[in-house]
This record gives structure tokens, sequence and C-alpha cells, in this order.
């Protein structure tokens, strides 16, 4: 059988670029590319050369107003491994979001926070 690995994941946000920005901030990520999209939207791939992610906008304003959980084909959240748990922790904070969940369990330690459009990130650090 043939190796797998996951390339992107495509989330509707509001505002693709502030998105991509807040990433690139926390996690050194960079900006992949940008462009026109489906529906007359826009994204922008974010992320390092192996994986990103892709954050789309029709740009019509419209905002998603029940918990992901509660509905099929939801974005629960989105996991991201780092070296050091406790300087991302810090440059999330320095953000202006606010850390919750935090979680020391084998294999690691996690902690969780919410964007600007409610997007639950889960942030862990192995060994």
């Amino acid at each position: 059988m043939s190796k797998t690995r996951l390339e992107h994941v495509n989330v509707t946000v509001s505002d693709p670029k502030k998105s991509a920005q807040m990433l690139c901030d926390i996690f050194g990520w960079h900006i992949r590319w940008e462009g026109a999209a489906i529906h007359n939207g826009l994204t922008v791939h974010v992320g390092s050369e192996s994986d990103y992610i892709a954050f789309y906008s029709k740009g019509d304003g419209k905002k998603f107003n029940g918990r992901s959980y509660d509905q099929l084909t939801g974005l629960n959240h989105i996991a991201l491994v780092v070296d050091d748990l406790d300087a991302t922790e810090a440059r999330v904070k320095k953000a202006g979001f606010i850390t919750e969940n935090h979680r020391d369990y084998e294999p690691g330690r996690r902690f969780y926070f919410r964007d600007h459009d409610n997007i639950e990130f889960e942030v862990v650090c192995y060994g």
C-alpha cells in the first residue's frame, strides 16, 4: 500500500488574508499562494512547503451561527503540532486569543484556542 499524507484542508472564513496572517504570526508559516477561487471567492494558502490550510471566502459576509459539533460535516477543530508549547501559547495570547482546556497526558501536552471566526485550534507538543 502506498504511503499517504494529508496535504491541505480548505476552510471557509470571513477574511482569508486575516486568518492566514494570524497563522503566519503565531506559527511562523508563510503564505504559499492566494488568488481568485470558485464562486467569485478568494483563497489564501498558508503553511509549510509540504502542507497547508486553504482559507476561503465568498466575501458575502455570511457566518455560520451553529456549533460545528452539532452539524454533519462540521469542522470541530484543527490540530497543529509544535516543538515548544509554552512559547507558542505566549504568541497565541499576544495575538489576543484566550487559551483553554490545557491537558497534559500521553503522548503530549496541549491547549486549545478559538480564532476571530470561532474556529477551534488544538496546539499539541509531543515529548
